[in-house]
């Protein structure tokens, strides 16, 4: 296994670059890498001469999501908990366990970035799939490269869709609901028509057009755009955004313990390989 970090953080003025460095998975997410994202996120929240985080993926994809796979997989690994108040799932069976990790690693952790009061912009290229969707959402900005492409194919398991469930805010709902039903991919042009991107750029461009606009937004008062970023997440949820992704959790866990008592496995035995073979 390698020795390298799975975040690397590094400050570029009034910004803070917030890097997952697992290109051999095409950052591909496990719990360290969560719990070293919200280290990172803490420290740009913590540092008063930081005004803007940016997020990237080193490498050629962003993020190909959760990590059902690869060496790194540490699903069955304890750490200490931070955005949900529930026990330990190390030492659970059966949903307990699914449903204490995920409501921490997942759901949890997703909605307490959002929440973060500095602005995050997305810097987005090559895969952003499954959970990599919800790295990118959970961002209040995306710019994407015109190489990236965007998926949640996870239905393929019978699962509707990812436990960060923002797919009809982010998409709106009939495109929402053409994302979940096929598990097609769809790419940056489209994801900007749907209101999903911000900006599309040449991959060439991605980091300077990036960090033109967060170094533009840096120039705003603090205070100020922590309200309006409240303010608009506040709409959110009360266009039922919160309450929206809670309900979906628990139809989420349904699909994983149906899955788990008529395969004999929560994922209905695929991994990332079988996931993409059946596209």
């Amino acid at each position: 296994m390698s020795e390298e970090p799975v975040v690397v953080y590094e400050r570029r003025g009034p910004v803070a670059l917030v890097t997952m460095n697992r290109p051999r998975y095409r950052n591909a997410q496990n719990s360290a890498m969560t719990y070293a994202l919200d280290d990172a996120y803490t420290r740009a929240v913590d540092d008063g001469d930081v005004a803007v985080v940016v997020l990237a993926g080193s490498g050629d994809h962003f993020s190909a999501g959760h990590d059902i796979g690869s060496p790194g997989r540490d699903a069955d690994t304890s750490f200490t908990r931070r955005a949900a108040m529930w026990w330990d799932h190390t030492d659970k069976a059966g949903a307990d366990r699914r449903y204490a990790r995920e409501v921490e690693v997942y759901l949890g952790m997703c909605r307490r970035w959002r929440e973060m009061p500095k602005p995050s912009v997305a810097m987005v290229q090559g895969a952003c799939v499954a959970g990599g969707l919800m790295l990118a959402w959970s961002c209040d900005l995306i710019v994407a490269a015109d190489d990236a492409f965007f998926a949640d194919p996870v239905v393929r398991m019978g699962i509707p869709g990812v436990e960060y469930f923002a797919h009809p805010w982010m998409l709106g709902p009939r495109f929402a609901k053409e994302v979940l039903f096929t598990g097609d991919r769809f790419d940056a042009r489209r994801a900007y028509e749907v209101g999903m991107v911000n900006r599309v750029v040449p991959r060439d461009e991605l980091e300077t057009t990036t960090f033109g606009l967060a170094e533009r937004i840096a120039k705003m008062p603090p205070f100020g755009l922590a309200l309006a970023k409240r303010a608009v997440n506040q709409c959110e949820d009360l266009m039922g955004m919160r309450s929206g992704m809670d309900s979906v959790f628990g139809l989420h866990h349904v699909a994983h313990a149906h899955n788990a008592e008529v395969s004999g496995n929560p994922l209905a035995g695929m991994d990332a390989r079988a996931m993409r073979d059946r596209a």
